[in-house]
């Protein structure tokens, strides 16, 4: 069996970090005329469906390593953190895409009304703004533990610091 992890979890990797970088820096406010929404939902959506095979790949993974076992726990732990953020976020996204459409299962008053208070909720300025920053710091934080057990403690100056920090004896 053939480890494909490797390869599959760059690419949410990329998008979820560019996604992070433009909601956290005033680029609308820079560049006004860019459809930044469009952006941002297209980097979650493959984000999210990368995830999917990086987290499904990183089961397998797991199974063909003979690493430290804690190690890859926290390493899974975050992985998983950082993704379910980021698909609160689209979830976000979608709800404020259907609460401007006009589909017949929008138009039912409890549906209408759960789906406006999720869109204010999720995507409320401060609170996408605290999402973004956990899943952000998350992503990191898995890339870390990534790079720790591929390439051990040395490859990354972060690395130790990381390591002690989540109190992991390497």
């Amino acid at each position: 069996m053939y480890n494909i992890h490797p390869i599959l979890v760059h690419f949410p990797i990329a998008l979820f970090f560019i996604y992070s970088v433009i909601k956290i820096f005033p680029f609308k406010k820079w560049f006004p005329n860019i459809a930044w929404r469009d952006i941002e939902r297209f980097l979650l959506v493959f984000g999210v469906l990368g995830a999917f095979g990086a987290l499904s790949s990183g089961e397998t993974a797991e199974d063909l390593s003979g690493g430290n076992e804690r190690l890859i726990e926290t390493h899974a732990f975050f992985a998983s953190f950082s993704s379910r953020v980021y698909m609160i976020l689209l979830l976000g996204e979608i709800v404020a895409y259907l609460n401007t459409k006009n589909y017949a299962f929008m138009q039912i008053d409890f549906i209408k009304r759960i789906a406006t208070w999720l869109e204010k909720l999720i995507l409320n300025k401060n609170i996408s703004l605290i999402l973004v920053i956990l899943g952000f710091l998350s992503l990191f934080i898995t890339g870390v533990l990534g790079g720790v057990l591929v390439y051990g403690t040395t490859a990354d100056p972060l690395a130790p610091f990381i390591l002690k920090i989540l109190g992991l004896n390497i």
